[in-house]
């Protein structure tokens, strides 16, 4: 789908607040209100609009700390990395994991309460999970970045 300045406005704006309404983003944008609103059922329909989601606040539900943990299988045939996928997926802790390539096989960011939280989470879910051989953790301090898309 081919998008023009318009449509990346309206992305822009939506990104910003998905709550807008359809009123105020089209003045935001400079449309009338159903030029706007089919605009953005097209960007919907093309696939350019996943979804709309609130953001939670981890610290105010109580897993004010974030870890990045890099995993390593101790195989890598399609079985495990399926179950393991699958396995990790159901965990509430986990954030965001990705498949790489490189020295290790997952990056995942955790949501935790501290060390007791994260000792918690190793101990009796991420070890427990199929195919763990090596994880090694780091603790973050501070995020200085925080998109839930690129920008448009």
């Amino acid at each position: 789908m081919e998008i023009d300045e318009i449509d990346r406005r309206i992305l822009r704006e939506l990104r910003k607040d998905g709550r807008l309404s359809n009123t105020k983003l089209a003045e935001k944008v400079g449309l009338s209100t159903t030029p706007c609103w089919n605009r953005v059922r097209a960007l919907e329909e093309g696939g350019m609009i996943e979804g709309y989601a609130a953001l939670l606040s981890q610290t105010a539900l109580g897993y004010p700390d974030t870890v990045i943990i890099e995993v390593t299988l101790d195989r890598h045939d399609d079985d495990i990395f399926e179950k393991f996928g699958q396995a990790l997926a159901t965990l509430p802790e986990v954030m965001e994991a990705y498949l790489l390539t490189g020295d290790y096989d997952y990056l995942i960011k955790v949501a935790v309460a501290g060390t007791a939280g994260y000792e918690e989470f190793l101990r009796k879910k991420l070890y427990k999970l199929p195919g763990l051989k090596h994880s090694r953790s780091t603790f973050v301090l501070r995020c200085l970045k925080r998109a839930h898309s690129v920008e448009p």
